[in-house]
């Protein structure tokens, strides 16, 4: 197993491969040496040059955070050792299209019970190849932004979706919490 860090317009990310498969993507941390140490620690993998296979990849991923509409679904993804549920969510996931967001309800709701939404959340959570399986793209009931893992958290996420265009919800208002009759009338 290889990996490489590689600079996108969120920071540099990194990528774990073994031969033309991916086994795992991270979201740049604070720096690129604590990515690297982040990517090492989960993968034991050794820097190398990446093979012809996952430098498209990384070229489309690199794309793709630069604003262009780029396809991630040709990247191969290692999936042995998820559980089924989350391949099912993993699989719910990746198709939704750049610059679109789906509430976690939604997903739960393509997998057969909305009840699963809180389920669908902790497999997000866990997901071992952020962008090419684009949980960023998940948000929460009213598509407020919510729980995202990855460093930086839901500022992290909104620099995705704002990148690719999506249009989400408003900030929360100093009056959301009030009471319908004391809010501010438009």
């Amino acid at each position: 197993m290889q990996f490489t860090l590689f600079p996108t317009a969120v920071g540099d990310c990194g990528i774990a491969w073994r031969g033309d498969t991916v086994v795992a993507t991270f979201l740049p941390e604070k720096t690129p040496a604590a990515t690297e140490a982040r990517l090492l620690k989960r993968t034991g993998a050794k820097k190398g040059k990446p093979i012809a296979a996952i430098e498209l990849a990384i070229q489309s991923i690199s794309a793709l955070l630069e604003g262009e509409k780029a396809d991630l679904s040709f990247i191969t993804c290692d999936l042995h050792g998820i559980d089924p549920f989350s391949m099912k969510v993993y699989s719910v996931t990746r198709t939704i299209p750049v610059g679109e967001t789906l509430t976690y309800g939604d997903v739960a709701l393509q997998l057969g019970d909305k009840l699963y939404a809180q389920r669908v959340g902790q497999a997000l959570g866990r997901n071992p190849f952020p962008i090419i399986i684009p949980c960023h793209r998940v948000v929460g009931a009213n598509g407020k932004l919510v729980g995202f893992s990855a460093p930086g958290g839901t500022e992290t996420k909104l620099k995705m979706l704002s990148i690719e265009g999506a249009q989400i919800a408003d900030p929360p208002s100093l009056f959301d919490d009030l009471p319908l009759a004391t809010k501010p009338q438009d």
